[in-house]
């Protein structure tokens, strides 16, 4: 008789399969202006590219003909695809199927994708909308036990974190497990009034005594400003699109380099207006974002934890083509101090760097780490020192071009000094273990005191300190290697990311326990 018959059978489980939850619960997520989980990958997806695995999967009941009477899909809608060229893993939760609840999915699927990046060495990209692993207390009815908790695919998850690049777009309410997964990232975004992440959500929080909804749990102005992820847009189009940019900066594993790409800069473009961006006066703040457009590739920067650790700008760049990372001081914010947040914000970006291969150039302009009774509640002390590690347990090249301030333990972390001291400082640069500014009068506190013209002294002691800060006197002694034009940054930076990648060595990478 042949095969058709399997054939068509099969074609009609796919339709059901693409039904998805059904019409009513289909059309309750449109009415929330929310993608369903199939158009989401369409619009993902390089088009005709997706090769879905397990589409089959899920729940199904029979009639007494032994005939599928019943089926509802697996929560999770996963394949390969390519995005922009380039091999990829996607995992979509579908939330038109039992809120997109683990506990009603496949845990095998789950598992299979994370598995499948992590062999073969594609980025996965996980498009989380749903509740958390262990489902509702209802479902103890049909399962009159509980169980001791494991999280599904955890183990591929955390290796995946030192293998291939993860993104994790948060489209939906994002609770318990699929909060973990929105973290569990490299890079991860949220969708405003559409997405909220939580460990647990509202109801859960009411039962401790608290009353909120969840965005005021969980909602972007939250997440985005603690650091839990990495951006916040206004669309899923928008989500999608800043997803791709991502990726084009890193290599598909740890195996490999990121790929170069031509952008048509020229390497020897010089911006007249960098000589006069920093003020002379070293207290008047200047847009470090402005210097960075000026000395990478034009439109190539791709801005990472925006609404966080404000006092250091940190993402991604290109330099003649070549992807490299990015830190900035700040000084709109603390004058660039680098505070708790913003220490944890540079480990973040270093150990990315690091995992895969990326140079670093450090726009240098820190007075130190935030001083105050505020920021030691907050753990500055060891955070900073932790970003000290960080910085010094980096295998790859770093280029420090010193803006203006150097201070202290944080402005000191700008590279490690025991490797090639590739580094150049602008005329701008006023570094030393602390400021001038105060530590005159506590130096010379008694010596004033006895001072017949204490004011007069003072101006004075200020104009012979104001001479030895010189970068000139500095570069004297071989401690400030270069000063250069702030003209002749860019050409610079394009010289020494071309060596960088000469040097670069893939593979995996490990260091020891961090303060």
């Amino acid at each position: 008789m042949g095969w058709q018959s399997h054939i068509d059978e099969l074609r009609a489980r796919e339709r059901l399969a693409e039904q998805m939850g059904g019409e009513e619960r289909v059309a309750r997520q449109k009415s929330q202006g929310k993608l369903t989980v199939r158009e989401r990958i369409a619009f993902l997806a390089d088009p005709g590219s997706f090769h879905e695995v397990g589409k089959i999967s899920g729940k199904a009941a029979y009639g007494p003909d032994d005939r599928i009477a019943e089926f509802l899909p697996a929560t999770m809608v996963f394949g390969r695809a390519r995005l922009e060229g380039r091999p990829v893993v996607i995992l979509g939760d579908d939330f038109t199927v039992r809120g997109g609840a683990s506990d009603a999915s496949i845990a095998g699927k789950m598992l299979m994708a994370e598995q499948m990046a992590h062999e073969y060495g594609l980025p996965i990209i996980r498009m989380v909308d749903g509740t958390g692993g262990g489902g509702s207390v209802k479902s103890l009815e049909s399962n009159p036990r509980t169980y001791i908790p494991t999280t599904p695919a955890w183990e591929w998850v955390v290796a995946n974190m030192a293998r291939t690049p993860v993104v994790s777009l948060a489209l939906g309410p994002c609770a318990g497990l699929g909060a973990g997964r929105v973290a569990a990232s490299h890079y991860s975004v949220m969708v405003r009034g559409m997405s909220q992440v939580f460990v647990a959500g509202p109801p859960v929080a009411r039962a401790i005594g608290e009353t909120v909804d969840k965005e005021g749990l969980g909602g972007w102005e939250i997440q985005a400003r603690n650091g839990t992820v990495d951006d916040v847009v206004d669309t899923e189009a928008d989500a999608f699109a800043r997803a791709r940019r991502f990726l084009s900066y890193l290599p598909s594993n740890v195996e490999e380099l990121a790929p170069r790409q031509a952008t048509g800069d020229p390497t020897d473009r010089r911006e007249a207006f960098l000589i006069d961006i920093v003020p002379t006066d070293g207290k008047t703040p200047y847009k470090p974002r402005r210097i960075i457009e000026a000395v990478f590739d034009r439109d190539s920067f791709f801005e990472t934890g925006e609404l966080w650790g404000r006092s250091v700008v940190t993402g991604f760049a290109r330099l003649d083509g070549y992807a490299v990372a990015v830190i900035a001081g700040d000084p709109f914010f603390l004058d660039g101090a680098w505070t708790a947040d913003a220490c944890e914000k540079v480990v973040r970006l270093v150990d990315l760097a690091e995992t895969f291969h990326l140079p670093i150039v450090h726009l240098v302009d820190c007075p130190g780490f935030a001083v105050g009774a505020r920021h030691e509640k907050a753990g500055v002390t060891r955070k900073g020192v932790r970003a000290m590690a960080a910085v010094y347990q980096a295998s790859v090249p770093i280029c420090p071009v010193v803006i203006r301030k150097a201070y202290g333990l944080a402005g000191s972390a700008m590279f490690n000094p025991s490797r090639t001291r590739w580094r150049y400082c602008w005329p701008s640069g006023d570094w030393g273990s602390l400021p001038m500014a105060g530590g005159i009068e506590a130096a010379y506190k008694r010596q004033l005191e006895a001072s017949s013209d204490p004011e007069a002294e003072l101006a004075e002691l200020y104009r012979k300190f104001e001479a030895m800060r010189s970068p000139f006197r500095t570069a004297e002694a071989f401690i400030a290697e270069e000063i250069i034009d702030p003209r002749q940054t860019r050409p610079l930076l394009c010289e020494f990311a071309m060596h960088a990648y000469r040097v670069l060595k893939t593979g995996p990478r490990s260091f020891g326990m961090r303060p």
